[in-house]
């Protein structure tokens, strides 16, 4: 099965993890401390805290700004769940603005639109890689005294006018995710990048219980057992084995970057005499480290709905994806009173996008075995 994406893992990663298994720690070590410090020393950021998933790095991230009820949060509605999701845990309120045809990136104009009193916050989405337009933001949000919260989950190896993704240099945290199919992966993890010291320090005591071993900062201490509990906090740790494998994993990050934009390049050759077919824009001032590749398909000149063309690819073993369902259209958020129609750019990018395979370790023969299937089929059934 030729899927969408997949992850590339060596076997001198294996080994590596191997040794952590073999070690005096499996949580709470010293591995996790050296992923966290190379994650500053990539993005150029300068504290980094890793946790048990992107989702919880989010929800840490909403805890950090004090987020509570009655306080609002703009995302964009082309995201996973989790982006928003981070927001409701806190019992504060979403809203959503809509994206920019070109990027599916969240458009800087539509936040203007819906910023209130009660915002607090803006969670940009750098959206398959592509980074949002963070200037635009940034000054958006100086003048309405809100926090940026980058949604960086798909975006690490990207860089925004010459400057890594997670430098937090126009944000007050950045978030990445380590999922299976994400630009590396620990198998499950997340991290939360900062340049803030305060805004760490809570990140840390929020990650761990709400508990502190630090005499330094302790009511009182009876001796070298005692820690405190000093806020409802979380087990939101990312164990040794993980960051391990994580470590090995950033080492590898610039050239899977590297070899996916190569793959990329040919996809453009391959579709660039079909009109039907678009790719999503990578902005001048912008280089994606391409966590997806999409394009967009124009059904509207064709003979098959995307249902069927899934379908017809799946009986020749190939398995994409669509990224994603517009959070505003989940039966969970129509319920707090969204509906269709909200964000036409957001619906109608849906209606055609499409995940295609991009991944490092693609074979080319299976890259140009999708390119005839899909030319094929796109072929066979224009209008």
């Amino acid at each position: 099965m030729i899927s969408y994406s997949k992850q590339n893992i060596s076997w001198f990663d294996a080994f590596k993890v191997f040794r952590a298994l073999k070690g005096a720690y499996l949580t709470q070590g010293p591995a996790t401390l050296e992923f966290e410090k190379k994650i500053c020393h990539y993005t150029g950021a300068k504290y980094a805290v890793v946790t048990s998933n992107a989702t919880t790095a989010l929800h840490l991230a909403m805890l950090a700004i004090n987020l509570n009820e009655g306080d609002e949060v703009i995302t964009s509605p082309i995201t996973f769940v989790a982006s928003s999701n981070s927001v409701l845990y806190t019992r504060a309120s979403i809203k959503f603005a809509d994206i920019n045809t070109s990027n599916a990136c969240i458009n800087p104009d539509e936040i203007k639109k819906v910023i209130t009193k009660k915002t607090k916050a803006i969670i940009p989405v750098h959206f398959a890689g592509q980074p949002c337009d963070m200037d635009k933001i940034f000054n958006i949000a100086q003048e309405n005294k809100l926090y940026i919260v980058e949604d960086a989950a798909h975006a690490l190896g990207s860089t925004y006018k010459g400057r890594k993704i997670g430098g937090c240099h126009n944000s007050d945290m950045a978030i990445f995710s380590f999922h299976a199919v994400k630009n590396i992966t620990s198998g499950e993890g997340g991290a939360i990048t900062t340049n803030n010291q305060e805004i760490y320090e809570k990140l840390i005591l929020l990650r761990s219980h709400g508990i502190t071993k630090d005499p330094q900062k302790m009511s009182k201490t009876e001796g070298p057992w005692y820690y405190e509990m000093q806020e409802l906090g979380f087990n939101y740790r990312l164990t040794d084995i993980q960051a391990t494998l994580g470590i090995a994993q950033l080492k590898k990050l610039d050239i899977f970057s590297r070899k996916k934009r190569e793959i990329l390049t040919k996809y453009k050759n391959d579709f660039q005499d079909f009109e039907e077919i678009t790719f999503l824009k990578e902005e001048e001032y912008s280089s994606s480290s391409f966590h997806l590749c999409i394009i967009k398909i124009n059904f509207k000149n064709l003979k098959i709905n995307r249902k069927q063309l899934f379908e017809k690819l799946l009986e020749k073993n190939i398995s994409l994806q669509i990224h994603y369902i517009p959070v505003h259209l989940q039966p969970y958020y129509q319920k707090l009173g969204f509906k269709k129609g909200d964000f036409p750019k957001a619906e109608e990018y849906y209606e055609q996008c499409l995940s295609i395979p991009l991944y490092p370790s693609l074979k080319e023969n299976d890259r140009k075995y999708f390119v005839a299937a899909l030319s094929q089929l796109i072929k066979e059934n224009k209008i």
